[in-house]
């Protein structure tokens, strides 16, 4: 507890001395000042007594005094009269010594005749007193010269008065000594007297406050007690509901921090791929967002760049979503590791990855960043056993010169990206104002598209197959055409490759089946019988679960016969289908015959193409528009021929147009021939036209 006592004692006393410390000297201070004051009056009462007395004989010293030295102020007769008269006021005074000087500072009479003729001028009592004020000082002496003789431990006041004249002026200056000894020593007992006085008072209030403070602290002590007491009983209770409380807090803790856990989870997967770390689509778009907002405020230019994996949906189709994971996470870490100038690097989901870069001064400095993601991809990615090599496809867009809004700037580097895709993997491609324009085409085409198969727009041509010996027509290719009121007669290498990127190709590629079945079925009731018909099919169908279901359903609808449809596919379908040789050998199961389409201008591997069950070879027209022209294409052909051979396949040849390249194709042992040697492709009703007369 607090100890009042002895604090109030302690602080008490201090407050005491420190009082009278202050008032002693205080005091002490006062009284001296009062004390020269009223002696100061009366050396200035008794300075006029002098002048008054010794008015003639100190005009005719101060007369006589101008320009003499001290010798004869000591030695004059005015001095000497003028001491004794001096001698005689001063007796029964307290006045103890008197000095009188000229107006220049000589001393010209003292009662101490060994100071005549000393100069004062420079002095500050002679100076102030020259001006016309009194100045005074008290000292203490301890000898001084006085007219009755040598004084020893004396208190002095000394003041120097003016002399004035009858017309103001100032004629010199008396300095005299009063004798205050008395009044100094009885002022010291006085202040001995007040301070024991004070000090007594003090000690009383100071002993009276004590009683009442020691009886406080009794009070206060007495109340501690029982406070002590109901608080050690307070405490046995708050120790038992602490206890309930700490238990219950540990619970609330542990659920505060799983939810915090939770809380934190969620925010990081709201901003964060939880595959790959990097910022997901939301974190980029806010980021974005706000590049925009400074770039705009500083003029300054950013560029958005669209990442796409180009043979990523081989990898995962092939070795599975686990290896696919795997391989998005290092795909990752190395454009995170290796690309220096990214300031923002995202993914946007599956394959997409989308990165920021700010402050682009140039577009080389874009293009330099687009390099290094594009040479991040030269090594291969080792996972496992696994060593896959990659590349990307970039898209890029700058602001403010692509696009001024977030929307826009990214949809316009996508675009860009399908353009880079469309020239070749492993390149990038700046966005231009063009491809707006194309993609608008696209869309509209795509619209249209959808349209034509409601509206019947879409008819399946038909182009014949023939024996290259006796040129009898042993089968048909149905080639898809596109009739459109709005863009008139449509090539299918504009709309085919639209399709197969929209996923429209799955019902195109469906209707043409059935249309196909149909019309040879037709003919066939009619008395026209087509060997054979191919039908070309997209990697798109082949991918789908529900594709060999939906085969059975035409060839039951129509009653197509198995054996009379010929289904063709290129190598890079057959490549980008998980299980293909599972998958084609259903088909087969089926009766369906077999062919690979452009045979030598994609992969072209002996290994697969000796597992695949299929039955032809078609020679793309590529090589054969070279026979006659191009050795190098007439050497591919004649491998082509001895490598069907081999593995006894049947070849037919694409794009056949001259006798020559027929004869040529006939010499090496080609079965079949189609082009427009014998026949473009045309509508049902001209084929049959064409193809039901006796040749």
């Amino acid at each position: 507890m607090f100890n009042l006592s002895r604090y109030f004692s302690t602080v008490s006393f201090i407050l005491i001395v420190m009082a009278a410390g202050v008032l002693g000297p205080l005091y002490r201070v006062l009284s001296i000042q009062q004390m020269t004051e009223l002696a100061e009056h009366r050396n200035v009462a008794m300075a006029q007594v002098f002048e008054s007395f010794l008015g003639s004989p100190l005009a005719s010293l101060m007369s006589a005094s101008l320009g003499r030295d001290a010798a004869f102020l000591k030695n004059s007769v005015e001095s000497e009269q003028l001491r004794g008269s001096v001698a005689a006021l001063m007796r029964n005074t307290s006045v103890v010594k008197v000095k009188i000087y000229s107006r220049i500072g000589v001393t010209v009479f003292s009662s101490d005749s060994a100071q005549l003729g000393e100069d004062k001028l420079k002095n500050p009592g002679f100076r102030s007193a020259m001006s016309g004020k009194v100045l005074s000082e008290l000292t203490h002496r301890n000898t001084i010269n006085t007219f009755e003789g040598e004084r020893s431990d004396i208190d002095v006041l000394s003041s120097y008065v003016p002399i004035v004249n009858k017309d103001g002026s100032i004629e010199g200056v008396f300095e005299l000594y009063q004798d205050v000894s008395p009044f100094v020593s009885q002022l010291e007992r006085s202040l001995w007297w007040v301070t024991a006085c004070v000090f007594a008072v003090f000690m009383a209030l100071y002993l009276l406050q004590f009683l009442v403070v020691r009886r406080a602290q009794g009070i206060l002590e007495e109340q501690e007690g029982r406070i002590k007491a109901a608080r050690d009983t307070l405490e046995i209770q708050v120790d038992a509901r602490t206890e309930e409380l700490r238990r219950a807090n540990t619970q609330l803790k542990a659920e505060i921090s799983e939810r915090r856990q939770a809380e934190s989870k969620l925010n990081y997967l709201a901003y964060h791929d939880p595959l790959t770390g990097l910022a997901n689509r939301r974190c980029f778009i806010e980021r974005l967002e706000e590049s925009l907002r400074e770039s705009g405020r500083h003029a300054q230019q950013l560029a958005v760049l669209f990442i796409d994996l180009d043979q990523f949906k081989q990898v995962n189709d092939s070795l599975g979503h686990g290896v696919g994971d795997e391989l998005l996470v290092a795909v990752a870490a190395r454009l995170s590791e290796h690309v220096r100038l990214i300031d923002m690097l995202a993914r946007l989901g599956g394959d997409e990855f989308i990165c920021l870069m700010e402050a682009v001064r140039s577009e080389d400095e874009v293009a330099v960043l687009a390099r290094e993601i594009i040479a991040a991809f030269e090594l291969p990615f080792g996972l496992g056993e696994h060593e896959l090599f990659l590349s990307a496809s970039i898209g890029i867009s700058l602001f403010p010169g692509d696009a001024q809004g977030m929307v826009d700037l990214m949809r316009n580097a996508d675009t860009a990206m399908y353009r880079a895709k469309a020239i070749g993997r492993g390149q990038y491609h700046f966005y231009t104002p063009e491809m707006t324009r194309d993609a608008k085409e696209r869309i509209r085409m795509e619209t249209l598209l959808r349209r034509a198969l409601d509206n019947g727009e879409l008819s399946v041509h038909l182009q014949p197959q023939v024996d290259t010996r006796s040129e009898r027509l042993v089968g048909a290719e149905a080639l898809l055409r596109w009739n459109s009121p709005e863009l008139g007669q449509v090539m299918p290498s504009r709309f085919i490759p639209l399709a197969e990127e929209s996923g429209i190709i799955i019902p195109l590629g469906n209707w043409v089946l059935r249309e196909t079945c149909r019309q040879v079925m037709q003919w066939r009731r009619s008395g026209f019988d087509l060997p054979q018909v191919s039908v070309n099919l997209s990697v798109k169908q082949l991918e789908r679960p529900e594709f060999i279901e939906t085969l059975g359903n035409i060839l039951d609808e129509t009653g197509m016969d198995a054996h009379c449809l010929k289904l063709e596919l290129t190598e890079s379908v057959v490549m980008g289908v998980g299980d293909a040789h599972g998958l084609l050998q259903r088909l087969r199961d089926f009766g369906i015959s077999l062919a690979l389409d452009d045979f030598g201008t994609g992969y072209s591997s002996l290994s697969y193409l000796k597992m695949l069950p299929v039955q032809q070879l078609k020679i793309d027209q590529s090589f054969v528009t070279g026979i006659g022209r191009n050795s190098d294409d007439e050497a591919i052909i004649r491998t082509v021929m001895e490598l069907a051979t081999s593995l006894n396949f049947e070849v037919v040849a694409e794009g056949v147009e001259t006798v020559e390249q027929a004869e040529f194709l006939a010499k090496l042992g080609c079965q079949q021939l189609q082009g427009y040697l014998h026949g473009k492709a045309v509508a049902p009703d001209e084929f049959r036209a064409r193809w039901a007369l006796p040749l």
